[in-house]
């Protein structure tokens, strides 16, 4: 019997992996929010200039989950404070995304400790992120792993909800 496992590794977000990840996150949120499916060139729109260089040594980190060899999803966490001895520095956790039929297997709270480990390994002391109310699995899975609602750290047209916590 073979047992099949998640791996995870850190990736840069222009690999072919990465980017279609990437794609297929922006779509599900995108089209979660506008209630109806996003366009290609929509998904193009929302990818051009969204920051996603900086999730990268030394200020950031994405990594790409796998099962059984195949993408299955994504994450990165970016660095908020400046570096120093590591005191108070805090790091955002962002894209986090598994593919649907990936989904139930126990990769979400899997990559979510993958990513705070990297968010360490990054000098980061606390895990903050913001989110939208309508991406309930999300909530859910930060409540289940020790988020707590915070106040606003950041404002945006999808930011509703910000959590965070001590790593």
């Amino acid at each position: 019997m073979t047992c099949v496992t998640w791996i995870f590794s850190p990736e840069r977000v222009d690999t072919p992996d990465a980017t279609a990840l990437r794609r297929d996150y922006y779509d599900e949120v995108a089209s979660r929010y506008w209630k109806r499916p996003a366009t290609a060139a929509e998904i193009d729109a929302g990818l051009t200039d969204d920051g996603a260089g900086l999730l990268a040594p030394p200020t950031g980190d994405f990594r790409v989950a796998r099962f059984g060899g195949e993408p299955a999803g994504c994450g990165g966490v970016l660095l908020l404070d400046g570096g120093g001895d590591g005191g108070g520095v805090r790091a955002e956790l962002t894209r986090v995304y598994l593919r649907p039929a990936f989904r139930g297997r126990g990769g979400a709270g899997a990559l979510l400790a993958e990513l705070e480990d990297a968010a360490r390994a990054l000098g980061a002391r606390r895990m903050v992120l913001n989110t939208r109310l309508d991406l309930i699995e999300a909530r859910s899975l930060y409540a289940r792993h020790g988020y707590a609602e915070i106040p606003a750290y950041c404002t945006g047209p999808y930011m509703e909800v910000w959590y965070g916590r001590e790593l």
